[in-house]
C-alpha cells in the first residue's frame, strides 16, 4: 500500500492486524476496523446525529427551568405542602405587581388589574388567584398591589407559565401604572432566558475564534475542520438524549449550556491530540492504515483515559441531592460520551480514508511540510531547557500559583441575589418595587406551616424573634387537614447574611412540628447542602482521579504528582475569582456589580469542572511521557518527549478552551460571567504554568523515583502501556 492509498481502499485494511507484524491493541484494532468500514461508521453517526439532532432546536423549550432545590429540606416540604393545601400559595407562586401615580383603587387602575386577573386564570398551570387585599398585599400609601398567583403545578411548569405570562402582564403597563410579575418562579424564568441567551451569543462568538485557533495550529484547513466535526456530532446527540430524558425526569436547561460547551472543548482537545499524532506517524511511516493503528494505541488510549476520568469527576456532583445540578453533571457526561465515542471511532474512520489529504489546504508556511515525526522540535527544545534548569522556571510558577491561591482563603459563597437578573427584566423591576413599597425583607417572606395546634405558639415565637418585621395572621387549610400558614417578613433583604441567622433561630424556637420554607429560605437550604457535601465531592473527585491516573500510570508517585498539581490551578483560579466577584476588583471593566460573595454553586460544580480539564491535559502529558519511558527507561527523555509530543496539542487546545470560556466574560449575567473567568483562568493556569512548566520540573526533580511502582501493585494492577511499537 502507498503512502496514497485510504484504508478502505484495500481488502486487506479489513484485517485487524497492524502492518509491522505486532498485534494492535483493542484500540487500535477498533481503529483498523472503523477505518476498514467508513461508509458503515458514517451511517450510524449520520443516524445517530440526525435523529437525536433533530430533537435538539426542542431543548430550550423542552427541559426544565427549575430544580435549584435541596430535595429532602423543610423548605421543599413547605412548598409542597402549600401548594397542596393552601390553594397553591408556596414559593412557585406568581406574583404580579401593578404599580401606579394614583390609588389602586383608582378605575383606571381597577381595569388593569381586572386585565392581570383575567390573564392569570386563563393559565391553566395558575391555581387559586387571589386579588389585592388592604393590610397585606396592598401597599400603605395605597399605590401598590399585588395579585397571587398560585402555584398549580410542579416548579418546572411554573417557570414555563412564568415565561408565557411574562410579555402579556408587562404589555398592560400604561404611561402611569407599572405592570411586572415576580416571584421565584419568575426570576428564574428571566434568569434562564438572560443565561441562555448570553451563552448562545458567546458560543456564536467563540466559534470562528476557534477555527481560528486551529487553523493557526494544524496550518491545513482540513485537518483544522475534523475537530468541528466531533463537536456537531457530540453536541447533536447529547444534547437530543437530554431531550429524551426529559419525558421520564425533568432536566434542567442548564445540562444542555453546559453540554453545549464541554462537546466544543473537549472535542477539540480530543482531535488535537489524535490528529497530531496520526499526521506525524504518518510521515513517520508513510502509511495510513499503520498511523492509525499506531495512533490510536498510543494518543486513543491516552484519550479514553481521559474521557473516563472525566465523567467520574462530573459523575461525583450526583452526590449533591438537587436536580439542578445532577442533571448538568448529565449533560456534561453524556457530551463528553459522545464526543469520546466519535472521537474512538468516526474520528479514525475519516483519517484513514484521507491519508496524506489530512494535509490538505495547507496554508502558505505549511505548503511542502510534514508533521515531524518525534513531535514539535519547539516544545523538545522547551522541554531540555526545563530539564538544564529546572529551579529557574518551577520556582516562579509555584509562587504565581500559591500567590493566587492564597485569596481563597477568605473566599464567600451564597445563593445568588435579585442581581444576577437583569434590571430591567420582570422579576427584578416588581422585586424592587415590592421592597420599596413593603419594605426590604418582603420579596423574602417566610411561609411556615405548622399544626393548627401550634398556631398561636408558632405566631407568638414569630413576634418575638428580633429578625422579624411583621407576621401576617395564620390561614387555616381549607381541605381540613388541620395545618395552618403563617407567613412572617424579615427585617432584611433575602440575600442578607443575618437572614440565615433568622432561620436557624426560628428553626430552634418554634413548635417542634412547624417547618419555616419560602423561596429565600430554599435558597438557605440548597447552600447549606452544597457545604455540607462540597469536601465530599473535593475529596471523591481527588481519590478518583489518583487511583485513575495510578491504573494508567502504574507508579504511584507521577500519579500523586499529577492529581496535587491539579489543586494548584484550581486554587489559584479560585483566589483570582475572590479577588475579582467578591472584592470587585475589574467590575468595572466587566461590567457587573460585585455581590461581597461567589454564587454558592461555583465551589462545587466549578471545580469539578476545573479538575476534569486539568485532568485531559494531566493525562495527555503523563500518557505521552509514560510512552517514551517505556520505549527508553531514561527519564530525561520521557519528559522531553512528552513536551514534544504533547506540549503543541496542550497549548493548542488550552489557547481554543480560554477562548471559548473568556467569550462569557462579555455575557451579560453575572453567573455565566463567574464561569467563563473562573473557568478560563483555570485552563490559562493549568495549561500554562503547571502541565508546561510545574509537573515537567516535578517529573525532572524526581527521575527515575516518578517512574517507580512497588512489585506487589504491578502485580495488582493490569498492565496498560503506551508505547506502541
Amino acid at each position: 500500500m502507498t503512502s496514497t492509498d485510504s484504508v478502505a481502499a484495500s481488502p486487506a485494511a479489513t484485517e485487524p492486524t497492524a502492518p509491522d507484524g505486532s498485534p494492535p491493541g483493542p484500540l487500535g484494532r477498533l481503529g483498523l476496523w472503523s477505518a476498514a468500514h467508513l461508509r458503515l461508521v458514517a451511517v450510524i453517526w449520520l443516524v445517530l446525529v440526525a435523529g437525536l439532532g433533530a430533537l435538539a432546536p426542542s431543548a430550550t423549550s423542552t427541559l426544565a427551568g427549575a430544580g435549584w432545590q435541596a430535595d429532602g429540606s423543610d423548605s421543599v416540604a413547605v412548598r409542597e405542602l402549600a401548594q397542596k393545601h393552601f390553594g397553591g400559595d408556596s414559593s412557585a407562586a406568581l406574583q404580579v405587581v401593578v404599580k401606579a401615580d394614583r390609588p389602586v383603587t383608582d378605575p383606571a387602575v381597577q381595569k388593569v388589574i381586572g386585565r392581570a386577573t383575567a390573564l392569570l386564570k386563563a393559565n391553566p398551570d395558575i391555581s387559586e388567584v387571589v386579588t389585592p387585599q388592604p393590610g397585606s398585599t396592598i401597599s400603605r400609601d395605597g399605590r401598590t398591589a399585588v395579585i397571587l398567583g398560585g402555584a398549580g403545578a410542579d416548579t418546572n411548569e411554573m417557570v414555563k407559565a412564568a415565561e408565557d405570562l411574562k410579555d402579556p402582564l408587562t404589555a398592560l403597563s400604561t404611561g402611569t401604572i407599572q405592570v411586572s410579575a415576580t416571584g421565584s418562579s419568575m426570576m428564574w424564568s428571566d434568569f434562564n432566558t438572560a443565561s441562555h441567551d448570553a451563552m448562545i451569543k458567546s458560543e456564536l462568538l467563540s466559534w470562528p475564534v476557534t477555527l481560528g485557533i486551529l487553523v493557526l495550529a494544524f496550518g491545513t484547513l482540513v485537518a483544522a475542520g475534523l475537530p468541528l466535526l466531533l463537536t456537531v456530532a457530540g453536541l447533536a446527540a447529547s444534547a437530543g438524549t437530554l431531550v429524551l430524558i426529559d419525558h421520564f425526569t425533568p432536566v434542567s436547561i442548564w445540562a444542555m449550556n453546559f453540554a453545549m460547551m464541554f462537546a466544543l472543548a473537549l472535542g477539540i482537545d480530543y482531535a488535537l491530540f489524535l490528529v497530531v499524532r496520526y499526521r506525524a506517524a504518518l510521515a513517520r511511516h508513510g502509511d495510513a492504515r499503520r498511523a492509525v493503528g499506531e495512533t490510536m494505541d498510543t494518543a486513543g488510549k491516552a484519550v479514553l483515559l481521559s474521557g473516563i476520568t472525566v465523567v467520574a469527576s462530573l459523575g461525583v456532583v450526583l452526590i449533591v441531592p438537587s436536580p439542578a445540578f445532577r442533571t448538568m453533571a448529565l449533560g456534561i457526561m453524556l457530551a463528553v460520551a459522545f464526543v469520546l465515542a466519535a472521537t474512538l471511532t468516526l474520528l479514525p474512520a475519516v483519517l484513514g480514508t484521507l491519508g496524506p489529504r489530512v494535509n490538505s489546504g495547507a496554508l502558505p508556511w505549511r505548503r511542502g511540510k510534514t508533521e515531524p515525526a518525534d513531535g514539535s522540535p519547539r516544545f523538545g527544545s522547551w522541554g531540555e531547557r526545563l530539564w538544564t534548569h529546572p529551579l529557574r522556571y518551577g520556582v516562579p510558577a509555584l509562587v504565581v500559583l500559591v500567590a493566587l491561591a492564597v485569596p481563597v482563603i477568605g473566599l464567600k459563597v451564597a445563593m445568588p441575589s435579585i442581581d444576577v437578573v437583569p434590571a430591567n427584566s420582570s422579576s427584578h423591576t416588581g422585586y424592587t418595587a415590592v421592597q420599596k413599597a413593603f419594605g426590604d425583607g418582603t420579596p423574602g417572606t417566610l411561609q411556615i406551616i405548622a399544626p393548627a395546634s401550634a398556631a398561636q405558639a408558632t405566631t407568638a415565637a414569630l413576634k418575638g424573634d428580633s429578625g422579624i418585621a411583621a407576621v401576617l395572621p395564620a390561614q387555616n387549610a381549607a381541605d381540613g387537614s388541620g395545618l395552618v400558614l403563617i407567613q412572617a417578613i424579615p427585617t432584611v433583604d433575602p440575600s442578607d447574611a443575618a437572614l440565615s441567622a433568622t432561620v436557624d433561630r426560628l428553626r430552634d424556637d418554634l413548635p417542634d412540628k412547624a417547618l419555616v420554607g419560602g423561596a429565600a429560605v430554599e435558597n438557605l437550604d440548597l447552600q447549606s447542602v452544597l457545604d455540607d457535601n462540597t469536601p465530599i465531592v473535593i475529596g471523591t473527585i481527588l481519590a478518583l482521579g489518583f487511583l485513575l491516573l495510578l491504573l494508567a500510570l502504574q507508579a504511584p508517585l507521577v500519579a500523586l504528582l499529577g492529581t496535587v498539581t491539579n489543586l494548584l490551578a484550581t486554587g489559584a483560579s479560585f483566589g483570582a475569582a475572590r479577588l475579582i466577584f467578591q472584592e470587585g476588583h475589574g467590575a468595572s471593566l466587566l461590567g457587573f456589580t460585585p455581590q461581597g460573595f461567589m454564587d454558592g454553586w461555583g465551589p462545587v460544580f466549578f471545580f469539578a469542572m476545573i479538575f476534569a480539564i486539568a485532568m485531559d491535559y494531566t493525562v495527555f502529558l503523563l500518557s505521552s511521557a509514560k510512552e517514551q519511558y517505556e520505549r527508553t527507561g531514561d527519564p530525561r527523555r520521557a519528559m522531553v518527549g512528552a513536551l514534544a509530543h504533547s506540549g503543541q496539542v496542550i497549548f493548542a487546545a488550552a489557547a481554543v478552551m480560554v477562548a471559548v470560556f473568556f467569550t462569557f466574560a462579555l455575557s451579560g449575567p453575572l453567573p455565566p460571567k463567574e464561569m467563563g473567568i473562573i473557568l478560563g483562568l483555570a485552563v490559562l493556569f493549568d495549561a500554562a504554568l503547571v502541565r508546561l512548566v510545574l509537573l515537567p520540573v516535578l517529573l525532572r526533580l524526581t527521575g527515575q523515583a516518578a517512574w517507580w511502582s512497588p512489585r506487589w501493585l504491578r502485580k495488582v494492577l493490569p498492565d496498560i502501556r503506551f508505547s506502541h511499537n
